[in-house]
């Protein structure tokens, strides 16, 4: 007997469609100066709360005067390890940011820069899970984006960008103290800081697979690292 009943394949068909990251060196150029300017991404982010339902502590600065002014003082907690003013914005039970509202974010319009900022393109540019267990809706977008490669430098930088962040994070030994971000956020950072070190040259690879040969290129990451983190501040006016 036939059942009167089929399944929809339709159903949720949308949420494990591709989306469209842009052509990969654009996007590159343009994350970057987000990290050094900080005016904030434009990210697609259509119906997606991922980011805001993930149990993440977002960063706010004190001259965020007018997103402190919306938030409560009993949910926020001082930043560890950062001068006095910097505060942390906690979650609930749930995993769920509180300044969530009805699935909508009640201060949108004053949200941290951290927020602004926030683009969860960088793990599927540095071919990285957003984190554990709690981070998997995020990931499970991650593995939606699709990059495009127009020109033939878009492929060569986007995998300059993945041997950047599987190095660091297999070679920790390699760098001063022994010590790499746990934090697969800044590890994607890093990798995007110094993609340039893997960009192959003169037709070549980077080389790997000694020590010496290891050590110098994680001091070359290192001084890229450096050398990007002093346009910065250069471009604030420190």
């Amino acid at each position: 007997m036939c059942s009167d009943t089929k399944p929809n394949i339709f159903e949720n068909a949308a949420e494990h469609q591709d989306l469209p990251a842009g052509d990969f060196s654009s996007w590159l150029r343009h994350a970057r100066s987000v990290l050094i300017i900080e005016n904030g991404t434009d990210v697609n982010c259509g119906e997606c709360i991922a980011c805001c339902n993930s149990s993440q502590f977002i960063h706010v600065r004190p001259d965020e005067t007018r997103t402190l002014g919306r938030i409560g003082k009993d949910l926020l907690v001082a930043a560890p390890g950062l001068p006095k003013g910097h505060v942390l914005l906690g979650y609930d039970k749930n995993g769920f940011c509180p300044m969530m509202v009805n699935g909508k974010c009640s201060i949108y319009e004053h949200r941290p820069l951290t927020c602004r900022n926030y683009d969860c393109r960088v793990f599927a540019a540095a071919g990285l899970a957003a984190g554990d267990d709690d981070k998997a809706r995020i990931t499970e977008r991650v593995r939606r984006w699709k990059f495009s490669y127009p020109a033939k430098s878009d492929h060569d930088e986007h995998l300059a960008v993945q041997a950047a962040a599987k190095f660091i994070r297999e070679h920790a030994e390699c760098f001063p103290g022994g010590k790499i971000p746990s934090n697969p956020s800044q590890l994607a950072i890093l990798a995007i800081k110094a993609y340039d070190v893997f960009l192959k040259k003169d037709g070549g690879s980077v080389k790997t697979g000694r020590a010496s040969l290891d050590t110098e290129v994680a001091n070359a990451i290192v001084e890229a690292c450096r050398k990007f983190d002093a346009s910065k501040r250069t471009s604030r006016g420190c």
